[in-house]
Order: C-alpha cells, then sequence, then structure tokens
C-alpha cells in the first residue's frame, strides 16, 4: 500500500490562492486571520522575510474580495463571512522583474495600469504613473459602486536592488512615494488596502504621506499570519511528519524536535507564537531530510558588507543584540546601521523583551540560519573558503573530541598563518571575532561557547569526554592567560561536572601574527 505522505501535494512555489485550492495542495489555514483583516478595513502593512508566504497571503486577500467563496470552503473563514461580495480588486505585484535603471520600475509600473486601464478606462494614459493610478481608482470605485481593494505585493522590491546604488536609490524612492501616496488621497474610494514587503523604509522616505498605515510586522494579534505554527505543523502535516521519521529512523516526536531546532524560532512579537519557515518545512518534508533550503536561495552579500563597512562587532551579532524596537524595525538609508536590514531578512528574529527599558533581544532564529550565516561569514573574514571550511572545522572537533589539544592548536595555527597580508594587518578585534567564528561553527557538533563578556573565559567546548576553557592573550603571554582563569575562577562551573577539564592559555603575537605558544594544566 502507498504511504499516504506521498499522495498528497506539498505547496513548494505555489503563490496562487486558487490554484492552490484547485489543485488540492495543502493548505495551512490563515483564513480566520484574513477574515479579522478584512472586517476592520484598515490598510495594512506587513514586512516579512522572503519566502515566507507574503504572496500567497496577497492572493488570499485577492480571492477573498473577489467574492470567490468556493475556494473557502472547509476553512475558518467559511464560518466567519456571510456575505461573499465581490469588490474591484487591484493587485501590484513588483516581485517579477529586476530593476536596474528608472526605466525599469516606471515600465513594470506601466504595465500593471494598462491591465488595469483595460477594464476602467484609459482616459488619463497619458499622464505620469500616480495620476494614472487615483484615475483607475476612483473609475473603479463609479462602476463597481463599492470601494476598490488595493493590494501590492513587495513593494520595496525596486528599493532593495537599488541599496547600492545613491542615486538610482533615490529615483525609486520618488517614484514610489508619489505613487503609494495615492493611497492618502484616494482613501474614500478604498474599501481595503495591504501592502507587504521585506523591509520598513524609515517614514521620512517612502511612507511618508502613508501615515495611515497600520503596520502589523510587530503586532501580536498577527504575529502568526505567515509561517507556521508548530501546532499547524502537526495538525497539517502528520503524513509526512510520519514519513520523514520513517525515512530518517526518528519518531514523529523526534521529527518535528528536529526540525524545529532547524527551522522554528521566528518570533514576531514577544509574548506571539514561534513559526517555522515555511519554505524550509515544505522542502524538508518533499525531500525527506533536513537541509539549508531557505538560506540557499539567497545569499546575504549585501549584508555582509554592509557589516564590515560599519565595522560592527560580530561578536554581539552571534551573541545577541539588545535594541529598541526603533533600531530596527525600521531601515534608514542614511543610518550606518545594518541591523533593521538583518533582522527584516530573516536573520536575526526577537527572542526576548525586556519591559522596563522596552528592549527587544535580537537573535538568530534557529540552525539553518545561525550556521548558514556564520558559514557565509567566514570567507569574508578569512582565508578559508566554504570548501575548506568542512575540512577545517572537522579536524578542529576531532582533535578536541580525541584529547589532543596540541593538534588542535598546530592547526589553528596553519590557519592563521594561511591569511593574506591585508586580514594580518588588521585590528586586534578582527583577530578576536575570527577566533569567534571558528568556536561558533564548531558548536555544531560539539558543546562549544565563546564569550566575550569579562568574567568568563574566552571560549569552552564540552566534548564527551573533555571541558577545554580557553584563554586567549594578544599582548600578554600564556602564563598570565592561565592565571586569569585561575584567579577569575572560570572551572568553577565546570568541576562538578565529571569529566576532564583541560585548561588552556594560548599566547598570541602580534608581531607573528599568530598564535605563539601555549600552556595548559589538567
Amino acid at each position: 500500500m502507498e504511504y499516504n505522505a506521498l499522495l498528497r501535494k506539498l505547496p513548494i512555489g505555489i503563490q496562487t490562492f486558487e490554484k492552490l485550492r484547485k489543485e488540492n495542495y495543502l493548505y495551512v489555514d490563515k483564513t480566520e486571520l484574513i477574515w479579522k483583516m478584512a472586517f476592520a478595513s484598515n490598510p495594512y502593512f506587513l514586512s516579512r522575510p522572503r519566502r515566507f508566504g507574503k504572496s500567497l497571503l496577497l492572493s488570499t486577500f485577492e480571492a477573498y474580495f473577489e467574492g470567490k467563496k468556493e475556494l473557502f470552503e472547509g476553512l475558518a473563514i467559511e464560518k466567519m463571512e456571510t456575505e461573499w461580495k465581490k469588490y474591484p480588486v487591484l493587485h501590484l505585484d513588483l516581485n517579477a522583474k529586476k530593476y536596474e535603471t528608472p526605466a525599469d520600475l516606471i515600465a513594470m509600473l506601466n504595465q500593471t495600469l494598462e491591465k488595469w486601464e483595460i477594464v476602467y478606462g484609459n482616459e488619463k494614459k497619458d499622464r505620469s504613473p500616480e495620476e494614472r493610478f487615483a484615475y483607475v481608482i476612483e473609475r473603479a470605485y463609479e462602476q463597481a459602486g463599492c470601494g476598490v481593494v488595493v493590494l501590492v505585493d513587495e513593494y520595496d522590491k525596486p528599493l532593495l536592488q537599488a541599496l547600492d546604488n545613491d542615486a538610482l536609490l533615490e529615483d525609486y524612492r520618488k517614484t514610489l512615494k508619489a505613487f503609494y501616496g495615492v493611497l492618502k488621497s484616494a482613501d474614500r474610494y478604498l474599501r481595503f488596502a495591504f501592502l507587504t514587503g521585506v523591509t520598513k523604509f524609515s517614514q521620512v522616505s517612502v511612507f511618508s504621506d502613508l501615515n495611515q498605515l497600520n503596520d502589523i510586522s510587530l503586532d501580536y494579534s498577527y504575529a502568526t499570519v505567515c509561517g507556521i505554527t508548530r501546532t499547524e505543523l502537526v495538525e497539517t502535516f502528520t503524513p509526512e511528519i510520519e514519513e520523514f521519521g520513517r525515512v530518517n529512523k526518528l519518531s514523529a516526536e523526534e521529527t518535528v524536535d528536529k526540525m524545529a531546532r532547524q527551522y522554528d524560532g521566528y518570533h514576531f512579537h514577544p509574548k506571539g507564537d514561534g513559526v517555522f519557515n515555511p519554505f524550509s518545512v515544505l522542502n524538508a518534508f518533499s525531500k525527506r531530510e533536513l537541509g539549508d533550503y531557505w538560506f540557499q536561495t539567497g545569499t546575504p552579500t549585501f549584508l555582509v558588507e554592509m557589516l564590515r563597512k560599519s565595522e560592527y562587532d560580530l561578536r554581539i551579532l552571534l551573541d545577541g543584540i539588545e535594541a529598541p524596537a526603533s533600531m530596527f524595525s525600521e531601515y534608514r538609508v542614511e543610518a550606518n546601521n545594518p541591523i533593521p536590514l538583518i533582522y527584516q531578512s530573516g536573520y536575526l528574529t526577537i527572542k526576548d523583551y525586556d519591559k522596563e527599558f522596552g528592549n527587544y533581544l535580537l537573535l538568530f532564529p534557529n540552525d539553518e540560519v545561525r550556521y548558514g550565516f556564520i558559514n557565509f561569514l567566514v570567507p569574508f573574514y578569512t582565508s578559508m573558503t566554504n570548501s575548506d571550511q568542512g575540512f577545517y572545522i572537522g579536524k578542529f572537533v576531532q582533535e578536541l573530541r580525541a584529547g589532543d589539544y596540541n593538534a588542535f592548536l598546530t592547526r589553528l595555527q596553519a590557519f592563521f598563518a594561511d591569511f593574506p597580508y591585508q586580514l594580518n594587518a588588521k585590528t586586534e578585534r578582527h583577530y578576536q571575532v575570527v577566533f569567534y567564528l571558528v568556536f561558533k561553527l564548531m558548536g555544531q557538533f560539539t558543546q562549544a561557547e565563546v564569550e566575550s563578556a569579562t568574567g568568563r573565559a574566552d571560549a569552552v567546548v564540552k566534548t564527551p569526554k573533555y571541558i577545554y576553557v580557553f584563554e586567549f592573550k594578544l599582548n600578554g603571554t600564556a602564563e598570565e592567560a592561565l592565571q586569569q582563569i585561575e584567579d577569575k575562577g572560570y572551572l568553577i562551573p565546570y568541576q562538578a561536572d565529571g569529566r576532564e577539564v583541560i585548561k588552556l592559555g594560548v599566547e598570541f603575537s602580534a608581531e607573528e601574527r599568530n598564535i605563539s605558544r601555549w600552556l595548559n594544566v589538567m
């Protein structure tokens, strides 16, 4: 008998609600939240990372406002909606094009406007895009005798593609500011408006004329409108969970736990439920193995370049950033701060909230993003290529597991010796960051903790048999490093563990730009 999960259709890459429902793809039911938003009638803005279901969400709104009741049979909204009234829907999707010149954006807007003008009239076809947009909304309102629905998918795609080109960015900003500004002046003609994107650009930019938008990006009520909660995962995908477990020799509970470590952990409100990355979950079920599916679809090269340009201390990023919402919820082009883009792109998420001081704790959401991002960072800060990383890190872990710390430190020495001169000329912090990255990568395979705060050892690595406590000295001796471990009581937390504790003082020579010697005490 063929296994049930093999007969079910996973909606990988399906962004059209009508296609999803008519062709019997699996659907995680978000229609209760969709009805609540539609009922409130506010104009909304939602920021979510790429491939998180924003396009499908807007397509669902489109089907709902077009009154396609048959598509919603068996879903939560079926018991909530009684009218199923049809409204004119204007759906602008900026996701489908590459934007390299000012003409590219105008061409995309013209292409969409021409489709609308065929239906609602083209008397203003020779005017500016914003004038044509305002005219189409008014004509649609008059023809239908009811409010118009405007849906904008990936409103910021042109802006994101021009972040490294100030002149082009400013051109796009002016065009879009005028175009989206129509939604304020046309408010009396609108039944509903919803804009989605990856990034919330600051109020002085694109949205300055749209102060009526209800930004629900950090709203508790809609924290799970995109993504899959743990409950939804189990309720919707039980056969797929069982099939994944069968192939990988795991119980259903073990499968969910492994998937949670790899793909869960996104929080869009500190008290809201966490959500799994939907793209990675669907691909893992399809391929029956855990992989870095979401991370591989977009490399954060521009973000890493921003980190280097701003000289942001990577250790803070890797350990967690405490910041008020104003620091990460909006991106200001003129500010030398990469954190809003890193957060809004999905590489960091909310993990905690300090109510007293109003600060959020931002961390990597899960193992896919944590190790994907760290692996991606390494070639930018070291001479290690992506293909080298598996070899180096694997050998590092094997040597420490075997208790051969001399081999580990000798290999680390060789690793630093390979640095090109321009890296060797970097500051002390650069070397600290490189140590940090190496130990963080080892954390995939063994318990490795790297500390930058005073009162803790520089690094602690736990293997089945050993606990290593490392202290590195740049302008000091290995003896001083060992003495610091002793004087500051770095070993105290591990004395009752039962494993053999090895303390290592490591001396780093500024002249040689490498590890020069080390001492140990067991």
